[in-house]
């Protein structure tokens, strides 16, 4: 309310109009409904009850009382101050302290011209202010500023000078003394045109909103409701006012949503989404709303009632259900997609089909395979009328006891039948369409579809679907869904068809063709590739290997074995697993290639070696000689020297690109291809560089019938012109570059990147022989694995280390090495001159000794050794803590052995 100060005592104005022109003028200043409002009203220009009866009563009488809360006075907010009769500030109310941030300290005695009016108007307002002080009233728009903080002193409210435009009414008045004075009502034109904006926008709301709206009181009746609501419920907006949820909505419903305005009244607590179930009138369907609620308060902050927003969702609904709908049909098809063809066997597939269906689809369910299909024949024999012999392969039912009413009688499982030409499964047969078919009186079925399984325009058979009354009929959408699923379960069928004599050939090969797994090395980033030649048959010679050695090398192995088909690929998987077998013995490459070339040459000998030295000089079969030559290349590479020994039998060289440099290959003496034997194999040590790149291929790779080897292999290793690229992506261009789609023989590519083992990841010692070694080995061990933070390890390596050194004390000779070896796994290996190799044996209960590498083999990952240029190394491994596989406790490994 308008705060009018005590001393200003009144008008000289002798007739009391003048105050009425005032509130007049006034009442004008104020935009749109804010003028209405401020007289009792509200924008729309009805009255508001009790407001209207104050107002009269303010008008028939002629004492002064305050606005009652929620008043138009809430949001405008009029403020007032008094001017002396020297022209300046001695009163200054509180509101006005609020518009123009200056407190009543600073603002009494202020000149109001020179403080609040822009420089270029105070000639202007000088002369208004005179006249005002001459008795004349005035009204009107007045720019004004408010002084900065340095001006206006403490309290002043903002930190700098601020703008703005308020609307004024003076009014003269005479001080107690006589003297002429002035009061001065303000209104700021900002918040009048704030009112102006939410009174539009409030317009906006009720008359242009596409969603239904209503103001509901406290008393839970419609205040007011805009026209969309009224064109879905009928009737003009007034004719809303004043009803109750229970007159739109059902009385179960009415109570619900009456108890969520009662607490949205209460608490204040908005409402989001809440759907909404009723009708409209003149209609019997079933409409769906949804719901958004809160309370509303007047600008002093008392509830008034509530705002309610509906919005129409039964469209969406209905799509929402649709969506659903398909959704659960596209989750059958995903099912369908991961369940149905496991198997390359047909009355599996077949039966796999319903274990989708079944109960998810329908209620029963059978499978009918053409008979010459399922006996092996080349193409199924189904006749053009639709009447050959089927076998019934698979029945399931969600039903107990529940026979299918297909025919007559029902059909076992395993029986042959055929259809009646004139049946509508046969007409499904013979058309390849779906047929829906008739209910029988008083059956249990109520509504079947008959489906031709169709796989690559060929009928192998029919399934049937049905349901059972009590289940929804099958529609159009279940129609499709229902072809798309046996034509999935038929091409399955047909595949199991064309491939199952073929089957147990592809299972050999996929087993001998490419090592399990992705290669991994210790030292080595690997990336491989295999090409069959054939891709019908996949079918082919060509083999690469990867196997890890101890001591963190590896043995990276190709090889291609002379001729194609089905025997040279036998060949090569009897070659690949004796490489595997002979890396094991940890053997130099050239005499894992001697080995290999002996074995080679008893593969194609009924009595193996021996007998194929005694049948050397005499001439082999053609056909199996040529089968039974390979080539190959193997390497070990050793990850802490980075130094890599190969021994080749006939292959190509391999091909080394080191960092910056051209790819070039290495001088490996190409011995003679296995098979042949008499000759020995020689090894070439290569240190590789970090960063370097190996690569390791077949003859297929670069060679074919229109492009010759020597063409091929620089086309190969011009290929290689970016090493730093990723493996794959460097297998990939390789294959992309050259001519890889002949098809006249394998691929097989391996390529390696050199990542040398760092040097904090390897400790070395060398230890005099003398006992106190063996205490200075386990502190060594100790203070190595201390520092790299394998302390869970520190126990077990400790023992194992001092009964290796203490071996090679007794039966080694010379210095003995230490060696320690972190990557994937912890690798310890102890070094000595000796040549005997260790071998483990059981002690007996009575012995004192023996039971050393007992302990070590209980303990470790692994253990062995292995034979050096200079004596032996003795190794063991251990998993690291983090890894799967979990050590014997020492305590009970000891205890074990006794």
């Amino acid at each position: 309310m308008s705060e009018i100060p005590a001393k200003a005592t009144g008008s000289e104005d002798p007739s009391d109009g003048a105050r009425a022109d005032a509130a007049g003028d006034f009442a004008r200043a104020v935009p749109g409904g804010a003028a209405e409002a401020a007289a009792g009203g509200t924008a729309d220009g009805t009255t508001d009850g009790p407001a209207d009866d104050e107002a009269d009563e303010v008008l028939g009488d002629t004492m002064w009382q305050s606005s009652p809360p929620g008043s138009i006075y809430d949001y405008i907010k009029a403020a007032s101050f008094s001017i002396g009769a020297d022209g300046l500030v001695d009163q200054w109310s509180l509101r006005a302290e609020q518009i123009f941030g200056i407190s009543a300290e600073q603002a009494v005695g202020m000149d109001p011209i020179e403080a609040f009016v822009p420089a270029d108007r105070r000639e202007s307002g000088q002369r208004k202010m005179a006249e005002i002080l001459d008795g004349r009233e005035w009204t009107g728009l007045v720019p004004f500023r408010t002084p900065a903080s340095g001006d206006a002193g403490e309290g002043a409210g903002d930190s700098g000078s601020r703008e703005g435009l308020a609307e004024v009414y003076v009014m003269p008045t005479t001080t107690e003394h006589g003297e002429r004075a002035a009061v001065c009502i303000v209104v700021d034109v900002r918040t009048l045109r704030t009112m102006e904006t939410d009174l539009a926008a409030s317009q906006a709301i009720f008359g242009q909103s596409p969603f239904g709206f209503l103001l509901i009181d406290t008393d839970l009746q419609v205040r007011r409701a805009n026209q969309r609501f009224a064109s879905i419920f009928g009737g003009t907006v007034d004719d809303h006012r004043g009803k109750g949820v229970h007159d739109y909505l059902p009385h179960a419903e009415a109570e619900r949503v009456t108890a969520v305005l009662r607490r949205v009244l209460e608490t204040g607590d908005s409402i989001t989404d809440m759907h909404v179930t009723g009708q409209v009138p003149g209609s019997d369907e079933r409409r769906h709303w949804s719901i958004n609620l809160y309370r509303v308060h007047s600008g002093s902050g008392r509830p008034i009632g509530i705002a309610w927003l509906g919005t129409d969702i039964t469209a969406r609904r209905a799509a929402a259900r649709e969506a659903a709908a398909a959704r659960r049909n596209l989750a059958l098809l995903n099912e369908a997609g991961a369940r149905i063809g496991n198997s390359l066997d047909l009355e599996t597939t077949a039966r796999e089909l319903l274990d989708v269906v079944v109960p998810g689809f329908c209620d029963l369910a059978t499978v009918d395979l053409y008979q010459g299909l399922l006996v092996g024949d080349e193409t199924p024999p189904g006749l053009a009328d639709g009447s050959a012999e089927l076998r019934r392969v698979a029945f399931a039912s969600a039903v107990a006891d529940a026979p299918f009413a297909g025919g007559p009688a029902p059909v076992a499982v395993g029986a042959v039948h055929h259809y009646p030409f004139n049946s509508p499964c046969a007409d499904a047969l013979r058309t390849a369409r779906p047929q829906h078919m008739p209910a029988e009186d008083g059956g249990l079925v109520q509504s079947t579809l008959a489906v031709p399984m169709v796989a690559h325009d060929t009928v192998v058979g029919l399934a049937q679907f049905s349901r059972t009354k009590g289940s929804e009929p099958f529609g159009e959408r279940d129609r499709a869904l229902a072809v798309e699923l046996a034509a999935r379960a038929a091409v399955c069928i047909d595949n199991a068809r064309l491939y199952r004599r073929e089957h147990e050939r592809a299972l050999i090969l996929q087993r001998s063709l490419l090592p399990p797994g992705d290669p991994e090395a210790s030292g080595l980033d690997i990336a491989c590739r295999y090409l069959p030649g054939n891709a019908a048959t996949e079918v082919g010679g060509d083999w690469f290997d990867v196997i890890e050695l101890p001591g963190h090398r590896t043995a990276l192995v190709v090889g291609d074995v002379m001729g194609r088909g089905l025997r040279a690929a036998v060949a090569m998987g009897e070659l690949r697993t004796a490489v595997r077998t002979l890396a094991l013995l940890d053997l130099e490459p050239a005499e894992v290639l001697s080995a290999l070339d002996e074995i080679a040459r008893g593969l194609g000998t009924p009595g193996g070696v021996q007998q194929a030295t005694r049948t050397a000089r005499q001439p082999r079969d053609a056909d199996l000689s040529e089968v039974y030559l390979a080539t190959c290349v193997y390497a070990v590479y050793d990850s802490v020297t980075r130094r890599c020994t190969f021994a080749n039998a006939g292959h190509l060289p391999p091909v080394l690109v080191e960092p910056g440099e051209s790819a070039l290959m290495l001088d490996v003496p190409p011995g003679m291809p296995l098979g042949v034997g008499g000759e020995p194999f020689e090894e070439v040590e290569v240190e590789l560089p970090e960063g370097a790149l190996l690569a390791l291929y077949t003859d297929g790779l670069v060679e074919s019938r229109d492009h010759p080897l020597d063409e091929g292999l620089q086309a190969f290793v011009g290929a290689l012109t970016d090493p730093s690229r990723p493996l794959e992506d460097v297998c990939d261009h390789v294959l992309n570059t050259l001519d890889t789609h002949h098809g006249e023989d394998d691929i097989a590519l391996l390529m390696a990147r050199v990542q040398g083992l760092p040097a904090e990841s390897v400790g070395d010692w060398t230890l005099p022989r003398e006992p106190r070694s063996v205490g200075r080995a386990r502190e060594y061990a100790r203070t190595q694995l201390v520092a790299w933070d394998l302390e869970p390890l520190v126990d077990t390596t400790e023992l194992l280390v001092s009964e290796l050194v203490t071996n090679a004390l007794r039966y080694g000779e010379g210095e003995i090495r230490l060696r320690l070896l972190l990557d994937r796994t912890l690798v310890c290996e102890v070094w000595d001159a000796g040549l005997v190799q260790p071998r483990r044996r059981r002690a007996r209960d009575t012995d004192e000794g023996g039971r050393g590498l007992q302990l070590v083999g209980l303990l470790s990952a692994g253990w062995g050794s292995r034979r050096t240029p200079r004596g032996k190394t003795v190794w063991f491994e251990l998993p690291l803590p983090d890894g799967d596989t979990g050590l014997m406790d020492p305590a009970e490994a000891l205890l074990s052995l006794f």
